[in-house]
């Protein structure tokens, strides 16, 4: 866990309405750091003189890159170009204002989804650019690949301790439970809470159900981002991850008993399962002193129960 001793003095956190970046502002509170956070009412990160004005003014010593167009494969296979250019824009206006503005530290936020399609499990960080990447999310895998390399080079050109770290999937409270564009875990739980409410039988689950995928909590997540503030410095890339993995099935199963819906669990092959598995090789930032504290049944209740306090049933769970 991260102490808050020795860390950076001003922390400006790109992105901070949304799920990774409300838990690092909250875990930047509790260790009473200095920090503001950046959103869209802040400023537009698709416009340059927007994102350089408000990083101009606010003059950090660290920008936590949080900002990004992001969502499940349906999204992502409806709207690629949104992905491909919205994304390359927002971190390409935050890292040349900050380059600009002289911030010392610049965090870099991927996604296991840079990695290869059929990856050699559990997925090493030297595993970058060695083959296809998954149809279903590639123009996002792209953008952020050219995260990574851009912040390669402003090390290489500018001397710059800027750094790139690659989470697993992320959940937790505070996540979109937008059908169209959410993530499977928020996607389960809204669809697992409207069953139940309605009394249905069934629920139905996209994909064949046996895509394997590791999860990771958003407040691990958070601590992991400050963690490497203050204990990475490398022009490489580093995966953060929980450790272990389930099937999609596994993961239904457990939302339903969580929820309490008695009903059936159908799946529908129609629907890509994307990527067959995505389990990362975490061992680089665990050798560093760094580990998940969260066990995946405690993350899923606790955002279980968020759903439920912050929306009222069957009325927003359609």
């Amino acid at each position: 866990m991260a102490s808050g001793e020795n860390m950076t003095s001003k922390i400006a956190v790109a992105g901070s309405s949304g799920l990774v970046g409300k838990a690092v502002m909250k875990k930047l509170s509790y260790l009473s750091l200095e920090h503001v956070g950046m959103s869209r009412v802040d400023a537009d990160f698709l416009n340059y003189e927007s994102t350089r004005n408000l990083i101009h003014a606010l003059k950090p010593t660290c920008v936590i890159d949080a900002a990004a167009v992001v969502g499940g494969i349906k999204y992502n296979s409806k709207s690629p170009v949104k992905f491909l250019v919205e994304n390359l824009e927002i971190q390409n206006n935050l890292m040349r204002a900050s380059y600009e503005a002289n911030v010392e530290k610049f965090i870099f936020l991927g996604s296991s989804c840079v990695y290869p399609r059929n990856c050699s499990q559990p997925i090493k960080e030297e595993y970058l650019l060695t083959g296809e990447l998954e149809s279903s999310n590639s123009a996002y895998a792209v953008a952020k690949i050219a995260g990574i390399e851009l912040i390669k080079s402003y090390r290489k050109q500018y001397a710059k301790k800027w750094i790139s770290l690659m989470p697993s999937n992320i959940y937790g409270p505070n996540d979109s439970f937008d059908l169209e564009n959410s993530h499977v875990i928020p996607a389960l739980i809204k669809k697992f809470i409207a069953a139940k409410n309605a009394n249905a039988p069934t629920v139905e689950v996209w994909g064949t159900g046996k895509a394997r995928r590791e999860f990771l909590f958003v407040d691990d997540l958070a601590d992991a981002i400050l963690f490497c503030m203050e204990n990475y410095d490398s022009a490489e890339l580093i995966n953060i991850g929980f450790g272990s993995d389930i099937t999609i099935q596994e993961l239904a199963n457990i939302i339903s008993e969580i929820v309490g819906f008695c009903g059936k669990i159908t799946f529908n092959p129609d629907v890509s399962d994307g990527t067959p598995r995505k389990l990362l090789d975490s061992s680089k930032i665990l050798s560093l002193g760094w580990k998940p504290s969260t066990p995946l049944y405690d993350g899923l209740k606790s955002t279980v129960d968020w759903y439920l306090k912050n929306f009222s049933g069957p009325k927003n769970a359609n």
